[in-house]
């Protein structure tokens, strides 16, 4: 007893010793933007684990403009990073039991990823174990069944405990009850399994005592300790003194991940030399830690191990088991079984987009980042390695950064005008038999950067506007476009600064700077400028923006808007020119020449020249296209001294224009002749002045007098209205009364006048006369002689209405008619006496 004292009592204290250690050192390792912690499990959540920035060397700052998070391939988040402080936390309770079973040490990795630029640091985190679990034994009470015939020293296997801790905090030995008859034996697999065999020191005395109970303690070496019990109820039975013997200790076998329940695995064999019942061996697990129990099968006859649960080889990948031999008088015997997992391809790889940019510029570098990403297999050797690729050849590169970390560059230059997006569909494929992938599609959209300067649809543009045309008229459009997108696109039109004779261009045309459509800023006149050429910029919207020029050509087109002009003979108001043509002219005699001009041009300035009037038209013909004016035939004595032609000078425009010009020709052989043409010609002209006033002079008289009546008309009618509605405001009933001869009067119900004018012309004077007749006031007015009768109706009428007995409707139709009359009295027709 003072021994095993001494043992617990320095056992505690190396536990004790190496939990102090555990809780106050923690080892952190960075090596090339790696670093590792170490913590116990079942840390409370926020408990820190480290100063990540203090330990990659990294500024608070660093870490919040590069959105400093973690990424890992993992569904449980177990830490935090808070990237303002710059330390990493728990984030949820971790149990190592849980999270790695019994492998150990227990770990897993993640990493902490920067942006701007992208930078990968991986973090490993050691979990430790705490002693937070107990031993505790499959059952709670082991019957064994001892012949008393059994030797001393004879063996039997107790049930192990099974203690999920790790380390020191795992099993570590195991106390049976004090008894006379048994000591116990601690042994170890070669995986570290403790368990504990019975050995008999002290011969069983059945008839001394046929039942034994004991109790095995399995304690493990946390601080503090804890401990798991169970019950030891032997029986002691006669003469069974040969054991079970298995025919190796230690049996191997490997079966295929994911095979079918049922499957065979392995067989173990045990001999009894005992014969009967007591030589019948039954079979069994020992024990099996954790799930392992689940997923085989043994045949208690026979030995078979078979597959009695779905196997994965990512899971576990070797299971150790221990087979009981035992036979009817209570002898065992135990092997170990080794059954190893063989990995198939069964995992297809798994792609994580740590970090991606959807939205990148058409004139980022080559090799720019566009995407971080993660591959992972959860398969094993070759079926775990995997490749990466991206389909057809876009211009984007793959390139290993960390291990199974992959970084998607940019491999071309872009152009958002040839190519605006990209689906970039990345391939992970592993070396298994037969290959599995995984495919993960990226969208990736190019920003526009102004590098298109807006093009016209034409190299030159050629418009024509005929002149005399609206000011602000829509001359033509020019047209630009630009490849670029958005504001960079957006095409605005500019006139160039230039001059077109000492005037700026913009005194002639405008443009809309966005339809670029060309107006007219006022009427253009052919006669004083044939074309405009300017150049019109278009320009863009980008920053900066760029443009380009054109030269555009406006033609102004005649239009016939200028009738001829005479320049001989000069028409002058004071003086008379005549022509002499002497009386012994001959046939196709030129006389003279009308010379006329138009300032049109083209087809609108082509003159022809026809004779309009002629004292005898059978003396002069005038040339259509010359103006010569000869004599048709020979000029005789009888033909008048003086001649009178009218000429008609038209151009050819749509439609034409034309002037007239008037000739006089004397027929006389000496100049005092012609100056007696002249005479003559001057009096024909005063006679033709003076019959021109009187005409207009007539012509006034007439509108005045006219528009005179006409307000007289309105005015009457304007009266007639007022009373009527005077009458219509009253309570009494209306009845329209009209007199039967008032639309009769004149016979036409108009206010005719007359005006008479005299217009005397005598065959030897030069000069006629014209007379008016007086104005209307010295008239004399008589009145027409029909109206008597209606005078003496309308008296007769009015005594009727001065009857006080008359009905109230015979006075007022009286009333009415007594007003209409005493108005068409008062317009009368008038006669005019001369």
């Amino acid at each position: 007893m003072g021994t095993h004292r001494q043992r617990c009592g320095k056992w505690l204290l190396f536990w004790t010793f190496t939990w102090q250690l555990f809780i106050f050192v923690i080892m952190i390792s960075t090596v090339g933007g790696q670093i590792r912690y170490s913590i116990p499990e079942e840390m409370k959540r926020g408990s820190l684990i480290g100063n990540v920035a203090q330990d990659l060397g990294l500024d608070l700052n660093r870490l919040r403009t590069g959105r400093a998070r973690i990424v890992t391939g993992e569904s449980d988040q177990y830490t935090e990073l808070k990237a303002d402080k710059g330390l990493l936390v728990v984030n949820e309770r971790i149990d190592r039991e849980e999270l790695c079973g019994d492998v150990s040490p227990c770990s897993f990795s993640f990493e902490i990823i920067l942006e701007n630029p992208i930078e990968l640091h991986r973090v490993n985190l050691e979990i430790l174990d705490v002693n937070d679990h107990s031993p505790t034994f499959k059952n709670h009470v082991v019957r064994l069944e001892i012949s008393e015939s059994a030797t001393i020293g004879s063996h039997f296997d107790l049930e192990t405990a099974y203690d999920p801790d790790a380390g020191v905090n795992a099993l570590q030995r195991y106390v049976l009850s004090p008894n006379d008859n048994f000591a116990l034996k601690q042994q170890s697999n070669a995986d570290g399994i403790k368990f504990a065999v019975m050995i008999l020191q002290k011969p069983l005395d059945r008839e001394e005592n046929p039942h034994l109970s004991l109790r095995l303690i399995a304690v493990d070496g946390g601080t503090p300790q804890r401990s798991g019990t169970v019950n030891i109820e032997i029986n002691v039975l006669d003469v069974n003194d040969n054991p079970p013997v298995f025919s190796q200790s230690l049996y191997t076998a490997t079966v295929t991940e994911n095979a079918p329940v049922g499957t065979y695995i392995s067989s173990v064999n045990a001999s009894d030399a005992d014969g009967g019942s007591n030589g019948v061996i039954t079979y069994s697990f020992s024990n099996i830690k954790g799930k392992s129990a689940e997923k085989f099968a043994i045949d208690g006859s026979s030995g078979k191990i078979t597959v009695a649960d779905m196997i994965d080889f990512e899971k576990d990948r070797k299971y150790e088991i221990r087979v009981i031999a035992k036979d009817q008088g209570g002898l065992s015997d135990a092997a170990k079984v080794v059954i190893e997992v063989a990995d198939i391809n069964d995992n297809a790889p798994v792609i994580n987009i740590m970090s991606f940019t959807g939205l990148i510029s058409e004139d980022v570098p080559l090799g720019t980042t566009i995407a971080v990403f993660n591959v992972k297999d959860a398969d094993h050797e070759r079926n775990g390695q995997i490749a990466c690729s991206i389909d057809s050849n876009p211009p984007f590169k793959i390139q290993s950064s960390l291990t199974n970390y992959y970084n998607l560059l940019s491999d071309l230059a872009f152009d958002r005008e040839t190519t605006g997006e990209y689906n970039i569909t990345i391939t992970a494929t592993d070396s298994g038999s037969p290959q599995l992938s995984t495919k993960q599609t990226l969208h990736i959209r190019i920003s526009d950067v102004n590098d298109n300067a807006p093009f016209f649809t034409q190299p030159s543009y050629s418009a024509y506007v005929i002149e005399n045309n609206a000011p602000r008229v829509s001359i033509f459009t020019v047209s630009a476009r630009d490849p670029d997108w958005n504001q960079n696109a957006r095409v605005s039109y500019f006139l160039d600064d230039a001059q077109i004779s000492g005037s700026p261009i913009s005194s002639f045309v405008s443009i809309n700077s966005e339809s670029g459509v060309i107006y007219a800023v006022h009427s253009f006149d052919y006669e004083h400028i044939k074309q405009l050429v300017f150049s019109v910029k278009a320009q863009d919207g980008g920053s900066p923006p760029l443009s380009s020029n054109v030269t555009v050509k406006v033609l102004i087109q005649d239009q016939n808007d200028n009738p001829p002009q005479v320049l001989y003979p000069v028409q002058t108001g004071g003086s008379v020119v005549a022509e002499m043509v002497p009386p012994s002219a001959d046939v196709g005699y030129l006389v003279t020449k009308v010379v006329a001009v138009d300032v049109d041009s083209g087809q609108n300035a082509w003159l022809s020249y026809k004779l309009h009037k002629a004292t005898d038209r059978a003396l002069f013909e005038v040339g259509l296209q010359n103006g010569e004016i000869r004599t048709v035939r020979q000029v005789s004595d009888k033909d008048a001294v003086k001649q009178r032609l009218t000429v008609i000078v038209e151009d050819n425009g749509q439609p034409s224009r034309s002037a007239t010009v008037v000739v006089n020709v004397a027929v006389a052989d000496s100049f005092p002749e012609v100056l007696s043409g002249l005479t003559d010609f001057a009096q024909d002209k005063e006679y033709n002045d003076n019959l021109t006033f009187y005409l207009v002079l007539a012509l006034a008289v007439v509108s005045f007098l006219f528009i005179t009546c006409l307000v007289v008309i309105i005015s009457v009618k304007i009266y007639r209205w007022r009373q009527s509605r005077v009458l219509y405001h009253s309570n009494l009933p209306v009845i329209p009364y009209y007199p039967p001869r008032y639309s009769d009067t004149l016979g036409t119900g108009t206010l005719p006048h007359v005006y008479n004018y005299e217009v005397c012309r005598t065959t030897d004077s030069r000069k006629s006369d014209c007379k008016f007749g007086r104005a209307a006031s010295q008239n004399v007015l008589i009145m027409d002689p029909s109206s008597t009768g209606t005078m003496q109706r309308i008296q007769s009428e009015k005594s009727i209405l001065d009857e006080p007995d008359s009905p109230l409707e015979v006075r007022l139709r009286l009333y009415h008619i007594l007003n209409e009359t005493s108005m068409s009295a008062s317009l009368s027709p008038y006669t005019s006496l001369m």
